[in-house]
């Protein structure tokens, strides 16, 4: 017969300074960041949609279009807040799709047909948004630009 393998020791009560944390407090996965940094994250993630996505520089470019045009038509307040709103969905919806790509190809770099059914549904919804957003656009924009253009 065979003897049994010895289990390890059992840890010492006072274990050495380099000794691995006990696993009720779980080290984190990335180290902590105040509000700032928080912030230097989005405004990098705000950075890289717009660096690398044209149909986001094209959004943002058209909202530019669209602001320009309400404040020379001077519409209401509670106009704004539709416009800011409508403007703001797209652009989300925009960034949600960038982030979700970026993620399907980390988890399945190889072709894969739910892979294509996860960035096509997303495209779906900001074509949605961006269509629903110029709706809105020329509801509010189009009454008084023809009342301007006409005298």
């Amino acid at each position: 017969m065979t003897d049994a393998p010895t289990p390890p020791p059992a840890p010492s009560s006072s274990s050495p300074p380099h000794s691995p944390a006990p696993a009720s407090t779980p080290t984190p996965v990335h180290p902590r960041h105040g509000l700032i940094g928080s912030f230097g994250f989005a405004f990098a993630g705000i950075g890289y949609l717009f660096r690398t996505q044209r149909n986001a520089r094209i959004h943002a470019a058209v909202a530019i279009i669209v602001c320009a045009l309400a404040a020379w038509l001077r519409v209401t307040r509670v106009e704004w807040a539709i416009l800011i709103l409508a403007i703001a969905c797209v652009l989300i919806l925009e960034g949600l799709n960038t982030a979700l790509e970026a993620a399907v190809d980390l988890a399945s770099p190889q072709i894969h047909p739910l892979a294509k059914i996860a960035k096509d549904i997303t495209a779906g919804m900001v074509l949605i948004a961006a269509i629903a957003s110029a709706i809105v656009g020329l509801l509010i924009l189009g009454p008084p630009l023809l009342h301007r253009l006409n005298g």
